[in-house]
């Protein structure tokens, strides 16, 4: 086992930890979860092997399922996520960059990282939150929900990200 792996397996545990024991209590306004997760998915290298981002994307997913007690929303929704991260992140990245540049604040500079960030985070509270509430008989609770979530999971986000640059 390389030293990329275990960084990797390292910070799928991190994030679940502090997903489980401190995020999945914090409801702002009873809409807005930190869903920080997701920020595994984010930070993986360009030309990663699709299989195996898109398994890191389903383990995740489930622990976090079965922890949280969410059904099968999370590993779907970071499956989807998973899978949809290379085309993402395509279109911020310079074609004559290393091909296992990890995407960051470093390496793609601050506002392609926040566009490329933000993005990733919105259409992962969409497709989480559809699949959670499963209708759009209250449309402005869902969008309440995908709104509050997108924020604050973005903003905490930009805070790591912005440590893990210091540092």
């Amino acid at each position: 086992m390389n030293v990329d792996t275990l960084k990797k397996i390292l910070w799928l545990l991190v994030l679940t930890l502090v997903q489980v024991l401190v995020l999945n209590h914090v409801h702002l306004f009873g809409v807005a979860t930190p869903l920080l997760y997701i920020y595994f998915i984010i930070i993986f290298q360009r030309n990663y092997p699709r299989w195996a981002l898109l398994l890191w994307g389903f383990a995740l997913g489930l622990l976090i399922d079965i922890f949280s007690n969410t059904p099968g929303v999370t590993c779907g929704s970071l499956t989807v996520m998973a899978f949809i991260q290379p085309y993402l992140l395509r279109p911020f990245i310079s074609r004559d960059s290393a091909e296992d540049m990890q995407p960051g604040i470093k390496t793609l500079h601050a506002v392609p990282f926040c566009y490329y960030s933000f993005l990733c985070v919105l259409i992962f509270c969409v497709v989480f939150y559809t699949l959670e509430m499963f209708s759009f008989f209250n449309i402005v609770y869902w969008l309440e929900c995908v709104g509050g979530s997108t924020l604050l999971t973005y903003l905490l986000i930009l805070v790591i990200e912005n440590v893990r640059r210091s540092a």
